[in-house]
C-alpha cells in the first residue's frame, strides 16, 4: 500500500495510473459469486483436463489488450450505483467488457492434486484479478476463483522496499526529522 501525505498527495492520480505487479492464488474447479473468498462456492466443474502445460497455455491468451468484463460485485457503476450495492440488494447486474493491457502473466506454482496454481501478473489501470481468475477457469474448461492477492509493486515503488507497518512510526519520525 502506498501512503501518500502533504505535497505527495498530488501523485495519487498519477500513482493509480501505473502499472501494477500482484501475485495471485487460485483455487481451480470450483467458482464463487465474487470471484474470491468473498462467498461460498456456487459451483464445481471437473478438472481431470487441467495439467500444468494446460495452464501455461491458457495464461498466454490473456497477455496483451484484451477485453475484461469487471466482476458483478465491483465499485463500476450501473446507473449511478455502485455494481456491489446492486448484487447485495439481489439485483441482477451486466456489465460491459473493457479494454485493458496485461504486460505479463507468470505461473510461479501449480499444485495438480489440490487444484492450486499461484501467479505473478503485470498489469495496466483497470485490470481485476479476481475476473481474471474467472477468466482463467473458463479458458481451462473448469472454473476458478481467487484465494489470495498482493499487490507487490505500483510503478517503481516495490513491495521489497517497503516499511514493515509496526515499524513505520519510527521510520516517519526518521523521515520528518531530516533536513
Amino acid at each position: 500500500m502506498l501512503l501518500c501525505t502533504g505535497k505527495a498527495t498530488k501523485q495519487i492520480d498519477s500513482l493509480q495510473a501505473e502499472t501494477k505487479e500482484y501475485v495471485a492464488g487460485l483455487q481451480l474447479g470450483a467458482t464463487t459469486a465474487s470471484y474470491d473468498r468473498e462467498h461460498t462456492v456456487n459451483f464445481t466443474y471437473p478438472t481431470k483436463q487441467i495439467t500444468r502445460q494446460r495452464v501455461e497455455e491458457a495464461l498466454r491468451q490473456f497477455e496483451g489488450d484484451i477485453m475484461q468484463v469487471p466482476p458483478e460485485f465491483s465499485a463500476c457503476k450501473v446507473d449511478g450505483k455502485r455494481a456491489y450495492l446492486l448484487m447485495r440488494k439481489g439485483r441482477d447486474v451486466q456489465l460491459k467488457a473493457k479494454p485493458l493491457h496485461i504486460d505479463e502473466i507468470e505461473l510461479l506454482d501449480f499444485n495438480p492434486e489440490e487444484m492450486t496454481l499461484s501467479i505473478r501478473v503485470v498489469c495496466g489501470k483497470g485490470t481485476y484479478i479476481r475476473a481474471l481468475a474467472r477468466d482463467i477457469g473458463q479458458a481451462l474448461d473448469s472454473g476458478a476463483f481467487l484465494t489470495s492477492l498482493r499487490r507487490t509493486r505500483v510503478g517503481k515503488f516495490s513491495v521489497s522496499e517497503a516499511v514493515n507497518f509496526d515499524e513505520f512510526p519510527q521510520w516517519l519520525d526518521k523521515v520528518m526529522n531530516q533536513d
